[in-house]
């Protein structure tokens, strides 16, 4: 950002709640489908047709609202926001306006400054206000085709029409795009963690907007605000604020206006362009919806929800660092979820190795996971079956290189450690006796090698410890090689 100068952001996050059916019916909530067929009179907003509240919306805004640091109102009013499009069937949104089903979040995320690859720098804290977080249903969909050289057709696919939404809006607390890319990045963590939203950006589930205008530094005023819409994914909210971020602050240089409007991101020329002008609250003419009642919330429901809300990813990762003694960044990529996190506790209470547990966890199975398109919960390999893995190799009778091949098989076949250490024939020589005799055998077979480490060429301890290993076809335990070597090799009184 130019010398001077300061962005100012806030943040508004569409989630769509993981409900099985629709906020004010009971057409199932599902992506795909023939258009329009998963629809009823409500959802299509026919006259006569009723809405009536889904308790589940309630129970999962409930715990979004926790998982975020805000307070659940005791009485929370829908209220109609008026506007036309085409993919709006009443010609209203059904949604929340001043008193909202949740307010006044503080929320604690962590943010990085980065380079200029975008690689994180240094992490540091960060608390972030909540204004709000209300309940509404979502739109249907506009589907548009043809080339630009040719005749449009724009068609309306109103399945998605009366999804459960929860529109989490902020302060503009931001001051740069990475720290709007790591808030987002959060709030998607968090609401997975507690089951509240899948927050898929790129099945739609999850849509952000940003509020984005500059100013100078040691201003208090607000300048004109854009808001940026249609980001499908945190990398191109991230280029989207920072490409606006500089057009505002050349604009206003330049003696230009800066016009509050709304703007899309053109990520074919990485820019953004005008969508249409911004409408103010007014212009929605919100008033509270008739047909249905005040939604009161008791504080017995509140503390029902709160018995079933997890520890938190931060709290967890706190917890692993100070408990474990694992570094930060380890930790975190641990509670990157419940599943993760839940894994590595099993497998670091049953080896009492935390840094081990930790190492094979990110390491090798990760690797695995990675390569074959499996999350933790998709896996064979058990966090006890690991668990198993690793004591056997700490314990010395398999080798780390042979642990590798074990857990290959392990996650291609489901079997356990000791049943492939078995069928491989891994299972190590931990015999001093049987060792020595190889040891003597090589030392016997190499008189130069012997010589020459001995006259101060140390590097060739190396190639003992390989012939060894070669002569018991890699069953020697590594440990006893080298103690035995070291002390045959060493120059005769």
């Amino acid at each position: 950002m130019k010398e001077g100068w300061e962005a100012v952001i806030g943040m508004e996050i569409h989630t769509q709640l993981a409900t099985e059916s629709k906020i004010f019916c009971s057409c199932a909530v599902e992506t795909g489908g023939e258009p329009n067929a998963n629809t009823c009179p409500t959802c299509l907003g026919l006259p006569g047709a009723l809405p009536v509240l889904n308790k589940r919306v309630v129970e999962l805004g409930a715990k979004a609202a926790l998982a975020l640091g805000l307070e659940i109102q005791e009485t929370s009013i829908f209220a109609r926001k008026n506007y036309f499009y085409p993919d709006l069937p009443k010609g209203y949104q059904i949604s929340q306006y001043d008193k909202p089903f949740s307010a006044n979040g503080q929320l604690r995320i962590m943010t990085a400054e980065r380079d200029e690859h975008g690689r994180p720098v240094e992490w540091r804290p960060m608390t972030i206000h909540i204004q709000r977080m209300h309940l509404e249903e979502d739109a249907g969909k506009n589907v548009h085709e043809g080339l630009p050289d040719t005749d449009k057709y724009s068609y309306i696919d109103l399945n998605r029409a009366g999804t459960p939404l929860g529109e989490i809006v902020t302060s503009p607390d931001f001051r740069s795009s990475w720290q709007a890319f790591d808030y987002v990045n959060h709030v998607r963590h968090a609401l997975r963690w507690v089951g509240a939203s899948d927050a898929d950006m790129e099945k739609g589930n999850l849509r952000c907007e940003a509020n984005v205008s500059v100013r100078k530094v040691g201003e208090t005023e607000f300048r004109n605000k854009v808001e940026l819409k249609n980001l499908n994914s945190v990398r191109f909210m991230q280029k989207a604020i920072e490409y606006e971020i500089e057009r505002q602050i050349a604009a206003h240089e330049a003696g230009e206006a800066v016009d509050q409007e709304t703007r899309l991101w053109d990520e074919k020329n990485n820019q953004t362009r005008v969508m249409r002008s911004k409408e103010d609250a007014h212009d929605y003419r919100y008033f509270p919806e008739p047909d249905l009642q005040p939604l009161t919330v008791t504080a017995e429901f509140v503390d029902a929800i709160k018995k079933e809300m997890p520890e938190m990813p931060d709290v967890m990762r706190d917890r692993f660092v100070a408990t474990y003694g694992i570094g930060f960044n380890e930790a975190s990529q641990l509670t990157s979820d419940r599943d993760t996190g839940e894994y590595f506790e099993t497998v670091s209470r049953i080896t009492a190795n935390p840094k081990l547990a930790a190492n094979w966890i990110l390491g090798e199975l990760t690797r695995e996971m990675n390569e074959s398109a499996r999350s933790i919960s998709e896996i064979r390999v058990t966090a006890e079956d690991l668990a198993e893995l690793i004591t056997t190799i700490d314990s010395g009778k398999i080798s780390n290189s042979q642990g590798k091949d074990v857990l290959s098989e392990m996650f291609r076949s489901g079997k356990t450690a000791p049943d492939v250490i078995k069928e491989k024939g891994f299972e190590q020589v931990s015999d001093s006796a049987a060792i020595e005799k190889i040891v003597e055998e090589v030392i016997a077979g190499n008189a130069g090698q012997v010589e020459a480490y001995r006259g101060g060429k140390e590097a060739l301890f190396g190639f003992f410890v390989g012939q060894v290993m070669k002569a018991s076809q890699g069953k020697a335990n590594p440990k006893i090689v080298n103690e035995i070597l070291k002390t045959k090799l060493a120059a005769p009184e």
